[in-house]
C-alpha cells in the first residue's frame, strides 16, 4: 500500500485515483463473478427474486406477490431495483443480483470517501478493504437480503450529519441528505431505517453536550423531505391492501407482525431462529477478521473520557460517532430476535475505526508504540491462524477422496433444527463430504498461514503497508475459495437442476406440489416460472399472510386433496426430500423424474 495522505494537493490526485481504482478492481474481481454463480438458493434468495419478477409482470410497484399471493412482509426498495434490472436485462439470476452488488460497490466507495474526509485517504482505503475483504459482508451479499444496503444508507446519512455538525448552521445538503438517506433506509428495511440514525445522533449529541444542535438541523424541511420519499409507498400499500376476510391488512402484517412482534420474538409464523446474544456481539469482530484483530487497540483510541467529549476535533467526533453506531445497533438487537446478518450495519463503522488506526500505524514513527502494538497484534494473529491452518490441513489429510460424479447429499448428515439460521446447512458436513472441498481446504490453510506470517514479519521490518497488503491478498484468496465451495454446495441449497428437469416436461394443466413449505422449493417458481402448490404447510412459511386474503389462489393442499390429485387423470409433479416421500405415494406408486441435492421430483404418470 502506498503512503497516502489526506492532502488535496494536485500531486496527490493520482493517489486518490489509485485508491478508487483499487476498490473498483477489488469489486470487479471478487464480487462481480458471484452474480453469475452459484444459482439462486431456495428460501430467501429465490423468494425475493421471484417477488421482484412478479412485481415486474404485474406492473404493481406497491404490493409484492410470491406464487400469486400477497407478500406484505418486506420493504420495497431492493425489489424495485431487481424489477428494474429485469426490465433491462431479463428475469435472470444475475440480473436479480446486480442491484445488490452495485450496492456493495457504493458502500465500499462511500466508506472510503467518509474515511478520507474525516481521517485521511489511507484510513478510507483501509476501511474499504477491510469491509470488502472480510467474510461477513461477502457471504451475506451472496443472498438477496437488503442488510448491506441498510449499512450503505446509514453510513451516508451519518456522513451528512457530521458535515452539518462542523458548520455553525448545518447546510441544506447535510440536513436534507440525512433525511433522504433515512427515508431510503426505511424503504429498504422498515422502521430501523429511522430508529438507528435518530438514536445514534441523539446519543452523540447528548454525550458531547450539544443537544441544542438538533434545533439547527432544519427539522421542518428535513421532515418534509423524509416524508416525501418514505410516506407514499406506505400509504399506497395500505390503501391497496386493506383488511379483508381473515386478513388484517397491510398495516397489521407489515408494522405489527413484521416489526413489533418480530422484535419481541412473537411473529407468526415463527419460521426463524435467534442467534445467542454473546455470539451475536462477537459476530461484529468475527465478520471482519483478520482486520478486527486490531479492533481493541483501535477502539481504545476512540475518545471516551467525559471531560474531553465536549471539545472534540472533527476526527474524534467521527470516531465517537462510529463507536456509538456500533453500540446502538448491538444494544438494539440485544433485546430482540436476532439473525446473524443483523450485524451487517455495524461493520462500516467498525471498519472506519480500524482504518483510522491502521493509517496512524502506517504513518507513525518506527519506534512508536503504535508500531510495536501492530507487531504484537500481528504475532497474535499468526498464532491464532496457525492452528486454524493446521486444522484445514488435517481435514485435508483425513478427508476421503470422493469418486467423480458423487452426489454431495449422500455424503452429508441432516440437521433440520439448524436450518432456521442462515447457512445452518454447514452443520451437515462430514469428513467424507469434506473430500469435495480439498482444493479449498489447501488454499485457505496456506493463505491463512502465509498471510498472517507475512503480516507479522513485514511489520517487524517496519513495513505495515506491505503487511496489510499481505492480509488483503490472504482474504482475496480465501473468499475466492468460499465462492468455489458455495458452487460445490449449491445442489444442497438450490433446486435449479430440478427446476430445469420439470420445466422440460411441464405442460399447461400440470400441477407441481411441494412437500413442505413454498420456500423449500422456491427456485422452481423463479427459474421455471411455474406455479407451486404446497402440502400441509399453509401456516409454515412465506405464503401464510397472503393466504388469508379472499382473492388468494387455491395453492394449499392437504393429504386428502393430494390423494385426489395423485389418483386423478391429471399429471402431478411432487417435490420432496428423498427421505420424506409421503406414505400415499409409497402405496400408490410414483415415477422418479429427477434427483439432485437429496431432493426428488416425482410424478404420478409419464
Amino acid at each position: 500500500m502506498p503512503d497516502i495522505s489526506a492532502s488535496s494537493s494536485p500531486s496527490n490526485a493520482p493517489r486518490h485515483a489509485f485508491c478508487v481504482a483499487l476498490i473498483v478492481l477489488l469489486w470487479l474481481v471478487l464480487y462481480v463473478p458471484g452474480i453469475f454463480s452459484p444459482p439462486l438458493l431456495d428460501d430467501a434468495d429465490s423468494v425475493h427474486a421471484e417477488a421482484a419478477r412478479e412485481m415486474m409482470l404485474r406492473h404493481d410497484w406497491s404490493t409484492l406477490y410470491v406464487d400469486g399471493l400477497r407478500y406484505l412482509e418486506k420493504a420495497p426498495l431492493l425489489y424495485w431495483g431487481m424489477a428494474a434490472s429485469y426490465g433491462l436485462f431479463g428475469a435472470t439470476d444475475w440480473a436479480a443480483r446486480l442491484p445488490l452488488v452495485l450496492g456493495v460497490l457504493a458502500l465500499l466507495l462511500s466508506t472510503y470517501a467518509m474515511g478520507r474526509y474525516h481521517f485521511d485517504a489511507a484510513a478510507g482505503l483501509y476501511a474499504a478493504l477491510a469491509l470488502g475483504l472480510s467474510f461477513g459482508p461477502y457471504i451475506y451479499t451472496r443472498i438477496l437480503i437488503p442488510d448491506i444496503l441498510v449499512a450503505l444508507w446509514l453510513i451516508l446519512g451519518l456522513h451528512c450529519f457530521l458535515l452539518g455538525l462542523s458548520q455553525p448552521r448545518p447546510s441544506l445538503v447535510g440536513c436534507w441528505g440525512l433525511a433522504a438517506c433515512t427515508a431510503l433506509n426505511v424503504l429498504t428495511k422498515g422502521l430501523i431505517g429511522v430508529v438507528f440514525p435518530v438514536a445514534i445522533i441523539v446519543v452523540h449529541l447528548a454525550l458531547t453536550r450539544n443537544l441544542r444542535h438538533l434545533l439547527r438541523m432544519r427539522l421542518v424541511s428535513s421532515l418534509a423531505i423524509f416524508l416525501a420519499i418514505a410516506a407514499p409507498w406506505h400509504i399506497i400499500a395500505a390503501m391497496r391492501n386493506p383488511p379483508a376476510g381473515q386478513a388484517r391488512g397491510f398495516f397489521w402484517f407489515y408494522f405489527i407482525n413484521e416489526h413489533f412482534l418480530r422484535y419481541l420474538n412473537q411473529r407468526f409464523p415463527r419460521d426463524y431462529d435467534t442467534v445467542p446474544l454473546l455470539l451475536f456481539w462477537s459476530l461484529a469482530l468475527l465478520f471482519l477478521l483478520p482486520w478486527s484483530a486490531f479492533a481493541f487497540k483501535a477502539l481504545a483510541a476512540v475518545p471516551h473520557r467525559w471531560t474531553e467529549l465536549s471539545h472534540l476535533n472533527p476526527r474524534n467526533r467521527a470516531l465517537l460517532l462510529c463507536a456509538i453506531t456500533i453500540l446502538v445497533i448491538l444494544a438494539f438487537f440485544s433485546f430482540s430476535s436476532r439473525q446473524e446478518y443483523y450485524v451487517l450495519p455495524v461493520l462500516p463503522a467498525l471498519a472506519l475505526i480500524l482504518g483510522a488506526w491502521l493509517s496512524q500505524e502506517q504513518h507513525a514513527n518506527v519506534k512508536s508504540p503504535l508500531r510495536r502494538a501492530g507487531i504484537r497484534i500481528a504475532l497474535v494473529t499468526f498464532l491464532v491462524a496457525l492452528p486454524m491452518a493446521l486444522a484445514a490441513f488435517a481435514l485435508l489429510y483425513f478427508s476421503q477422496s470422493v469418486p467423480p460424479q458423487s452426489e454431495l447429499a449422500d455424503l452429508l448428515t441432516r440437521n433440520p433444527s439448524e436450518y432456521a439460521l442462515s447457512f445452518g446447512h454447514i452443520f451437515d458436513l462430514t469428513p467424507r463430504a469434506m473430500g469435495l472441498f480439498r482444493p479449498e481446504l489447501f488454499l485457505i490453510g496456506s493463505a491463512f498461514l502465509l498471510g498472517t506470517l507475512a503480516s507479522w514479519q513485514l511489520r517487524r521490518r517496519n513495513r505495515p503497508a506491505a503487511a496489510n497488503a499481505a492480509l488483503a491478498l490472504m482474504m482475496l484468496i480465501s473468499l475466492q475459495c468460499v465462492h468455489a465451495a458455495l458452487v460445490t454446495f449449491a445442489p444442497i441449497l438450490s433446486s435449479r437442476a430440478l427446476s430445469n428437469a420439470v420445466s422440460a416436461l411441464y405442460r399447461p394443466g400440470d400441477i407441481i406440489v411441494v412437500n413442505g413449505a413454498y420456500e423449500d422449493a422456491s427456485t422452481l417458481n423463479f427459474y421455471g416460472h411455474l406455479p407451486l402448490h404446497v402440502l400441509n404447510s399453509r401456516e409454515n412459511g412465506d405464503l401464510y399472510c397472503g393466504s388469508l386474503f379472499p382473492d388468494s389462489p387455491p395453492v394449499f393442499e392437504d393429504d386428502t386433496s393430494l390423494q385426489r390429485l395423485w389418483l386423478g387423470t391429471g399429471r402431478v409433479f411432487l417435490f420432496t426430500q428423498q427421505d420424506q416421500i409421503p406414505p400415499l405415494l409409497q402405496h400408490a406408486g410414483y415415477r422418479t423424474i429427477a434427483r439432485s441435492g437429496g431432493k426428488l421430483i416425482l410424478a404420478n404418470r409419464p
